[in-house]
């Protein structure tokens, strides 16, 4: 079983457009709406894979309700943690070609209490996860080191925490030991200090990655777009690539591509070629929807072990 937690979870309304038009009037084609937040989208990926997982996060309003409503329905156990506040909603305005304009709402501010909760709730479900998948920005109100607390609890338990965040919280979740941690190509430099055109190979997303093992990540897996993904751990380097015909949207595919390494095991080549077949059939899908079992193409997935370090990206 693999739980998530997701801080700062949102409604994602995604409206299809014929063209993007400041000042203008739109009228929308489609309309769909989501439950969204990262951690939100790796429980639906479990979800449409057919393997069970829970979902813990706050939630506050007519939004929170409509959103543990839908997690509900597409075989994601909710667990609530009751916020003051509501649960923010995002809107994405899609056009043809696949151009993608989001604007994201912060979300409410938790305070100390319900700060608490949601670490005191996520420790009593841990115990029985395989994996707890942690991931996306804290809301305001939780200090920046709320996921390595979370991490030291889970560990305290004998359970295994994946982290997906960005920035400060990224870097203070280190201290924590995470035991994956999933950087795209800017997040890595960011948190150590380079710029993303000093990633320009392999070999020096390799280098970095391993900063950030030094730094205490378990497990690397790094994204690197177009280039595929990258995986550093104790065990070795593996590097691995998936054919994408069209892309219809991105939104979440990161998310599937972590969800589909955790239900691998989570470790070495066959999970990174789990998160490679995951994340390809997540972008030829509309908006946000998670791939299903029939969406994969595995055989199409290549895996290289120690791969050439000067190997340009981009």
């Amino acid at each position: 079983m693999i739980l998530t937690v997701t801080p700062n979870p949102s409604l994602d309304r995604t409206y299809g457009i014929p063209a993007l038009e400041r000042g203008a009037v739109l009228r929308a084609g489609t309309d769909r709406v989501d439950p969204g937040g990262k951690g939100v989208n790796v429980s639906r990926a479990v979800a449409a894979a057919g393997r069970p997982t829970t979902a813990v996060l706050p939630l506050g309003g007519a939004e929170g309700e409509l959103l543990s409503r839908l997690l509900d329905g597409l075989g994601v156990e909710p667990v609530e943690v009751p916020l003051a506040g509501s649960t923010r909603v995002n809107v994405s305005l899609v056009e043809p070609d696949g151009t993608l304009t989001k604007v994201n709402a912060a979300g409410p501010e938790l305070g100390p209490a319900e700060s608490e909760a949601l670490l005191a709730t996520v420790g009593r479900y841990a115990p029985r996860a395989d994996w707890t998948a942690c991931c996306g920005s804290l809301p305001r109100g939780p200090a920046d080191d709320w996921y390595a607390e979370l991490a030291n609890r889970i560990h305290h338990t004998g359970g295994r925490i994946a982290v997906d965040t960005s920035g400060p919280a990224f870097l203070a979740a280190l201290h924590g030991r995470p035991d994956v941690v999933k950087p795209n190509l800017d997040e890595l430099a960011e948190a150590t200090g380079r710029t993303a055109a000093d990633l320009a190979t392999l070999g020096a997303v390799v280098e970095a990655a391993r900063e950030l093992r030094v730094a205490g990540a378990g497990t690397v897996l790094a994204s690197l777009g177009a280039d595929g993904q990258l995986l550093v751990e104790e065990d070795g380097v593996h590097w691995g690539t998936a054919p994408v015909e069209t892309v219809r949207s991105d939104v979440g595919a990161g998310d599937a591509s972590l969800a589909g390494f955790l239900l691998a095991g989570g470790r070495g080549p066959d999970a990174l070629a789990a998160a490679l077949a995951h994340g390809a059939a997540a972008v030829q899908l509309p908006g946000s929807a998670m791939p299903r079992p029939a969406d994969l193409r595995p055989a199409a997935v290549t895996v290289t072990d120690d791969p050439p370090r000067n190997h340009p990206l981009g």
